[in-house]
């Protein structure tokens, strides 16, 4: 499978209008935002777990990034409430058993040569900061490696945020909404920016926020 692969094309998804895809586990669902192969895939993807679903032992041979959007996931190693940022190395593995239900964002087979360092960060437990070289900007940063960073930004009500594009800008919304070249994005809709292209972002009545990767396009391209 073949979705939106070439990162010199813009490409987003929006929420409220894409269907949730049945995965090889019946209690498991998924809308595909980007993805190169079958079921061991380059991927970025939403994946809902029903309550008591489960999802068999596997090794990520690329490595797992994934953000807790809903509910709280669990594996054996614990249990990662909304608000969780992972990072899961190449090589390591897991057995997935959600009781509550849950819905994660999370990009397979992604992972920068020498990024061997797990994360686990409880969102809700970090204060944001304001961005010094950005105007109404706040963040936490969750992981930077090279010329990759990934942060989760609040952006401030009645503003227009700019970023530059240099290495590839992708986004979700976590709350809140955003306009970007006439396209409104809302909760959960995603985002993809070739290099090149700045973000532009104009925020109305209701503070926005959102997680958001920048600079790992360059790696990207290189490796294809």
């Amino acid at each position: 499978m073949k979705l939106h692969t070439d990162l010199s094309k813009h490409a987003h998804a929006i929420f409220s209008q894409s269907t949730w895809v049945p995965s090889p586990i019946k209690e498991v669902s998924r809308k595909m935002l980007e993805r190169d192969g079958g079921e061991i895939a380059t991927a970025t993807t939403l994946v809902h777990y029903e309550p008591n679903s489960y999802f068999s032992s596997h090794i990520h041979t690329g490595g797992e990034e994934f953000f807790v959007l809903d509910g709280t996931f669990a594996d054996e190693h614990g249990d990662y409430p909304i608000g969780t940022y992972m990072r899961n190395p190449i090589g390591s593995s897991h057995a997935p058993v959600v009781e509550a239900g849950c819905m994660i964002l999370v990009k397979l087979g992604q992972y920068q040569e020498g990024d061997t360092t797990p994360v686990h960060i409880d969102t809700h437990a970090q204060d944001f900061l304001p961005d010094p070289s950005r105007h109404h900007v706040q963040y936490q940063a969750l992981h930077s490696f090279k010329h990759e960073s990934v942060r989760l930004e609040k952006w401030q009500a009645n503003q227009t945020i700019e970023l530059e594009n240099q290495g590839g800008i992708e986004l979700l919304v976590i709350e809140g909404k955003f306009t970007h070249d006439n396209t409104e994005y809302q909760k959960f809709d995603w985002l993809r920016l070739p290099i090149g292209h700045s973000l532009r972002a104009s925020i109305e009545k209701d503070t926005c926020k959102v997680w958001i990767k920048t600079g790992h396009h360059l790696h990207q391209i290189k490796d294809k």
